[in-house]
């Protein structure tokens, strides 16, 4: 599960513990989800130091904490972050603080990076992901590495030895024509995933409500076949019967 799609920046600790519990009481746990991943907007700041800072508002326990509680359910728990200066919603991104941004997450407990390309200007895909990766490498923990690049500099050609997943194309969103579009437009990209290594054609977004049921039936085959990462991107807590099943 990945906060975006539903929740945008409008994300809290409250809400993660939720949705965990939540991935735990639908069953979705037992059906095979098992990350529970922030996205944007959870940082606000650095350190002196330049040790990356949770929002204290919305995160007062601390993203340990948080990553603890998610552990304790049986889940993984994922962070996102930025490969240029700023996220795309400008708060602090890890240009230059690679090394130091994996240390700290790697000691939080996080199991998975999505890690994205806004304010990237000048900067090199492939070059600036394989710093993650080193970095990530290095850190002590095993941790997923998706990269959110967009489909920029054919990141298929270059993921298999940089990270785990990796975006093929731009953001999708909670339409039949944007769905459809991406998951149809994947052709010929298969024969570069394979074991610890996939094509991301974007989250799910079964249950937004935009769409009719045939139409996220047709999302999630489509996913399915393509052996695509599969990131629920809706309020778990309040599921209809018919998202569930799907």
């Amino acid at each position: 599960w990945n906060s975006w799609n539903k929740f945008a920046c409008n994300v809290s600790e409250q809400l993660i513990r939720e949705t965990a519990d939540a991935i735990v009481n639908s069953g979705m746990k037992a059906a095979g989800y098992q990350y529970v991943n922030v996205d944007d907007c959870w940082q606000v700041s650095r350190n002196v130091d330049g040790t990356i800072v949770a929002d204290p508002k919305n995160f007062p326990s601390g993203m340990k904490a948080l990553a603890d509680y998610v552990h304790n359910k049986g889940l993984k728990f994922g962070l996102y972050t930025d490969a240029g200066r700023l996220t795309c919603e400008k708060r602090p991104g890890s240009f230059d603080h690679e090394v130091q941004d994996a240390q700290t997450y790697a000691a939080w407990g996080v199991d998975y990076v999505k890690i994205d390309w806004c304010n990237a200007e000048g900067l090199d895909p492939e070059v600036q992901y394989a710093k993650f990766r080193d970095a990530l490498a290095h850190s002590g923990r095993p941790i997923v590495f998706s990269i959110c690049n967009w489909g920029v500099q054919a990141p298929w050609q270059w993921g298999p030895h940089t990270g785990n997943l990796w975006r093929t194309t731009g953001d999708i969103n909670d339409t039949y024509d944007r769905m459809s579009v991406i998951g149809f437009s994947q052709n010929g990209l298969e024969k570069f995933a394979g074991p610890g290594h996939w094509n991301d054609p974007d989250m799910l977004e079964v249950g937004n409500g935009r769409m009719k049921r045939d139409e996220y039936l047709t999302h999630m085959s489509l996913w399915a076949l393509l052996a695509a990462p599969l990131l629920a991107g809706n309020d778990v807590r309040n599921m209809d019967s018919e998202t569930k099943a799907i």
